[in-house]
């Protein structure tokens, strides 16, 4: 019974570990986003002429 428990309790821990990781992806994935678009306006204001 004890070794049951412990192994469900390892499939949650596993699709728990599953799910914050694709969030953490995602995350990621929107700063650098971000960061592309202010790399990308910091070089235009720089390279800009009158």
């Amino acid at each position: 019974m004890k070794m049951k428990m412990s192994r469900t309790n390892m499939e949650d821990c596993s699709t728990k570990k599953r799910i914050s990781c694709r969030r953490l992806g995602g995350y990621l994935r929107q700063q650098k986003g971000r960061l592309y678009i202010i790399r990308r306006c910091v070089v235009m204001l720089l390279c800009w002429h009158d």
